[in-house]
Parts: C-alpha cells; structure tokens; sequence
C-alpha cells in the first residue's frame, strides 16, 4: 500500500510540473511572438544604413570619421556580454559563456580591457573563470528600449573618439530564423561592415554630390548606424532567448507527460500486485478455515 500511495504522490506532482511548464511554454511563445516582430521590423533600417554609410564612405573618397579609424593595438578593448536575467532557458547563457570565454583566451586586449555584462547569468560563470567585470547592467531586461541603447552606444562611441579602447565587441546570441541562433562576438567600433570593404574593393561607381557635405553626413550617419547596429544586436538577443526558453519548456512538459504515464503504468501494477496479494490471503484464509 505504501508503494502505491508513494507512486500516486509522484504523479500528481509530475503533473503539477508539468502544467507549470505548458504555462511558461505559452508565455514564452507569445513573447517570442512579439520579440521576432520587433527584431525582424529594425533590420531593414539597419541595414539601410550600412549600405548608405558604404555608398557614402566610398564616394567620399579621403573623407575620414573618428569612429571609422583604427586605434592603436596596445589599447584595450572593451567586451560587452550580453546574456539573460532568468534562467530555464536550456543552452542559451552557456553557449554565450563559452564564446565570451573563448574570446578572451584568444584575445589579450579584450582580457585586459573593461568588460560589462547584461543579464544575471553572466556575472557568476565570468566570475568563477577569472573574469573581472567593470559594469553590471539591469536596466535593460527583457524589453530593451531604444533610449537605453542609445546612452549605452553614446558612452562606447565617446571612449573610443577620446581613445581610451581601440575596440568594442559585443558577445551575444545572433537570431537568423526559429530555428537557428548562434553564438557570436560582433564588431561595433570601429565602425565596419562586409558592405564598407566591398565598397570600399570596388570603388565609387557612380559620381555624387552632397548636399550637406559628406564630412557632415558622415558625421550624422557613422553615429546613428552605430546606434542601430547595438540596437539590433540586444532585439536578436531578446527574440533568442524567448526561443530557447519555449524549446526548453516543450521539451520539459514533454518529458514530464512521459514520466507521468511510466509513473501511472508502476502505479496500475503496484495496484495490481496489491490486490492479487489480497486476494491470496483472503483465498489461503478461507482454505485454512474449511
């Protein structure tokens, strides 16, 4: 008997379990929702202005920006990690780690130089591997809003032009579709993209007048693409840790209404085994009786 009611004890817990991860599973898919509108939306904006910044660049033939040049080697380089503030989200804040932690090992300037973390996960595993963090910060959460960003891009642009880092990198998790996310340490400054160097490769191929000067767009252009650029790297971030959390917990409530039925199959044969045993006595009872 005392099996049995141990059995029926775990089912009803594995149950409640699991109606706590069909719960979070949902919430995660409708943030999903809403973060992959938000992340999908800015990218045509952001690369817009990639393309404008090479075409101009190009074009602009000896004009320079502040924050297109390249700093001296021996200055460090500021790491921004960006990771979450809760967990139950599978791999995601691990395989973010590990690249961080790879990064550093394969670049001394980034060791050395300050490094800020996003999220709670990040602080504890950076900590234990011997990483110094210079600026925790939880002003972000799960809703990043463009104001944030856009003070955090100003500060990183300000010690780059004054030249106290030669470079920022961001660590975080790129989205490319549901079904893919990955790892990645993303160059914010100096400024550069796959689009300046093919411009920069081919050459201008038309000629062009600007209204105002291109010193002046650039100096309008270079900051804003910036801000975009960091901007699109926390929406991809968001969108994919919703991802990983409702992956986790589909896989979880999946895992739990399969331990609820091998629970329910011990359960029927514990049942079983106790009323054959009881059946047994009752039967020897009576024969010893007769």
């Amino acid at each position: 008997m005392g099996k049995s009611r141990e059995i029926k004890t775990r089912i009803k817990a594995v149950k409640n379990i699991q109606r706590i991860t069909r719960t979070m599973q949902m919430i995660a898919t409708s943030k999903f929702s809403k973060a992959q509108q938000a992340a999908t939306s800015s990218k045509p904006y952001t690369e817009g202005l990639f393309d404008l910044v090479a075409q101009l660049a190009s074009a602009a033939g000896d004009i320079e920006h502040p924050l297109l040049e390249t700093q001296g080697s021996a200055m460090p380089e500021l790491t921004l990690v960006i990771t979450s503030d809760r967990g139950l989200c599978g791999p995601y804040n691990a395989n973010i780690i590990r690249t961080a932690l790879n990064h550093f090992r394969g670049n001394s300037a980034a060791m050395t130089g300050p490094v800020e973390v996003v999220g709670k996960k990040g602080l504890t595993p950076l900590r234990f591997n011997g990483v110094e963090i210079s600026t925790h910060h939880t002003q972000f959460g799960d809703k990043p809003r463009y104001e944030d960003v856009n003070e955090l891009a100003e500060r990183y642009m300000d010690l780059f032009a004054r030249g106290e880092i030669s470079a920022v990198r961001v660590v975080s998790m790129k989205y490319y579709s549901a079904g893919r996310q990955a790892p990645e340490v993303t160059q914010v400054l100096p400024f550069s993209s796959d689009a300046l160097e093919q411009a920069d490769a081919s050459g201008p191929s038309l000629p062009y007048e600007f209204t105002p000067d291109a010193e002046e767009l650039l100096g309008s252009l270079v900051p804003a693409a910036v801000k975009a650029v960091l901007f699109q790297i926390f929406n991809d971030a968001i969108v994919s840790e919703h991802v990983a959390r409702m992956v986790a917990m589909k896989a979880a409530t999946d895992n739990a209404g399969k331990m609820g039925k091998s629970l329910k199959t011990q359960f029927n044969r514990a049942r079983q085994a106790q009323i054959t045993t009881e059946l047994t006595e009752i039967v020897s009872g009576a024969a010893a009786l007769g």
